[in-house]
Order: C-alpha cells, then sequence, then structure tokens
C-alpha cells in the first residue's frame, strides 16, 4: 500500500492532460495572464517541468511540443519571493524548474525616436510589452564571456531573456547619456533609459 508520501508525489506527478484541465478549469484560456497574484492555494507541490535556457519546455525529461499548451501554462506562471517559479491555480502551486528566464523575447518593434522612442517586445509565448517603468530592462553580464544579457520585466518578477538577434536590434539603438552622474551606454523607452554598461566599457572586449 503506497504511503502518504507516495500517494502526494503521484498527485504531483500526475499526466499534463490533467494539469491542463485544471488551467482551463481556472478560466486563463482566451484571456490572457490568470490573476495568480491573488491565488494562495493550500495545496503545494512540485512537477517534473523545466524551462530550458533557449525557452524551450519540458516535461519528465520530453520536449512539451505543442506549443497551444505550453502558451496556455504560460498564463499561469509566478515567480515568489523564494525565486522559485510556479505554475498557480486557484487549487495548486507547483513548483517547476527554470534555467534561466522563462520567456525568451523573440521579436522587437521600435517607433519614435529620443524621448519619444518606444520599445515593444514580443515573447515565445504571445505576451507583447512596452519596455518602460513598468516592464523594465535590465542588463547582466556573463562571466564567462564578458557578453552582455538583456532581460525584459514582463509581469510580476517574470522576466523575458532578449534572444540574440533581438539584443543587438536593441544595441543598435543605444547612445551614451548622463544617468546618475555617469556616462553610460543606454537604450530608452517610453521616456525612460537603462543602463547597458559604463561608457568607457563599451568597445573594451565585451560581446553585445
Amino acid at each position: 500500500m503506497p504511503t502518504g508520501i507516495e500517494m502526494e508525489k503521484r498527485k504531483d506527478d500526475r499526466g499534463l492532460a490533467g494539469l491542463q484541465a485544471l488551467v482551463d478549469r481556472a478560466g486563463t484560456r482566451r484571456r490572457g495572464p490568470a490573476p495568480v497574484e491573488k491565488w494562495h492555494p493550500a495545496h503545494r507541490g512540485e512537477i517534473d517541468i523545466e524551462i530550458r535556457a533557449d525557452g524551450r519546455w519540458f516535461h519528465e525529461g520530453s520536449p512539451i511540443g505543442r506549443q497551444p499548451l505550453v502558451d496556455l501554462f504560460a498564463t499561469v506562471l509566478r515567480k515568489d519571493e523564494d525565486g522559485e517559479t510556479y505554475l498557480v491555480t486557484p487549487v495548486e502551486q507547483l513548483r517547476i524548474r527554470v534555467e534561466d528566464a522563462p520567456f525568451i523575447a523573440v521579436e522587437m518593434q521600435a517607433t519614435g525616436s529620443g524621448e519619444d522612442q518606444v520599445l515593444t517586445f514580443r515573447t515565445n509565448v504571445g505576451d507583447v510589452v512596452e519596455a518602460g517603468p513598468e516592464h523594465r530592462l535590465r542588463f547582466e553580464i556573463e562571466d564567462a564571456t564578458g557578453g552582455v544579457k538583456p532581460y525584459l520585466g514582463v509581469r510580476g518578477r517574470l522576466e523575458a531573456l532578449l534572444a540574440r538577434p533581438v539584443m543587438h536590434e536593441l544595441m543598435a539603438l543605444g547612445e551614451e547619456r548622463e544617468l546618475d552622474g555617469k556616462t553610460v551606454f543606454a537604450v530608452g523607452s517610453k521616456g525612460m533609459f537603462f543602463a547597458v554598461m559604463a561608457a568607457d566599457e563599451l568597445g573594451g572586449g565585451s560581446e553585445v
């Protein structure tokens, strides 16, 4: 006879069909992201789902090939203060693994110029986000390569890593500006400028 722990694990290792039914019942389909910040379910567990650094989703080591299913699950993602990422419904919260960022920004459109420039991004799961005060860009420098990794805030604590072609498009729009008393290389959107790196570091061997 299975123990309570084994029964709990079986529940958390349910097939994707069962999880899809739960998400569907949460009413997120056709309405965009769910109000996951308002949900605090009593049941907490984990499910063998991983989002790889390239944005691909895997379940029990096998890729999830149905994009509509990935898009659906993405509507109930939440990253909490503990740094972990969860699939959240009104009845349960299941921890998943995320190798880097949960989303990838795969397209960018720039309109306007100067203070009026707006940068709009599309993610691999269908989010359309305008960078600005509510959706900030941030940049990390990889220790191993010295290359720049740009991230865009999508919702809550969830971010999208910019795909390499999109990153190069973004960097082509950068300019030197004075921010907080320092000369930096920055990109602007919706009246806000985001520092990429100190201006004197640009061209110093970093890959951008």
